[in-house]
């Protein structure tokens, strides 16, 4: 299964938020990659197990994201002000599943965000959900998502970018 959204970040429109540049969004998007209890609710810590810059300029994180006593094995890979790209190993509890998140311009200073999610349709896990179940993890992904563009903005109103 596949899911995608796109969030526009900035807007020439009269009242529309400041306009940040494609720098502010990736140290933002990498924030959320380096310190994810900044953006991911019910995250209690996380280890990082591995860490590699490697000569292409990619940096690759192997990180273990504790929720109490659930815990998730993921990959994440860095394209230096592109995208980020995460790989959640397969559980008896969670299904194989990646989340991308793509910066996007257009035109000079026309900034996106693309996220894209996809699931192992072949998983049990996956196949037990309900249309309803799906609709309700879409309509959550783009709410963390929204958060994570809010909390962006706030931390380059705040100069901590």
């Amino acid at each position: 299964m596949r899911f995608e959204h796109i969030i526009q970040i900035n807007s020439h429109e009269i009242g529309a938020p400041a306009v940040l540049s494609r720098e502010q969004v990736w140290r933002g998007i990498a924030l959320r990659a380096y310190d994810p209890a900044h953006f991911i609710i019910g995250l209690e810590g996380h280890a990082v197990r591995h860490h590699e810059r490697r000569d292409d300029g990619t940096e690759v994180i192997e990180r273990t994201l504790h929720f109490g006593v659930f815990e998730v094995d993921d990959k994440v890979t860095l394209t230096p002000m592109e995208q980020i790209h995460v790989e959640v190993a397969a559980t008896d509890k969670w299904p194989a599943c990646t989340a991308t998140a793509r910066i996007e311009e257009p035109e000079p200073s026309s900034l996106f965000l693309r996220f894209v999610y996809e699931w192992n349709d072949a998983d049990p896990a996956e196949q037990a959900l309900s249309d309803d179940e799906r609709r309700m993890r879409e309509q959550a992904l783009v709410g963390l998502d929204m958060d994570t563009v809010s909390r962006i903005r706030e931390l380059a109103d705040s100069g901590m970018q």
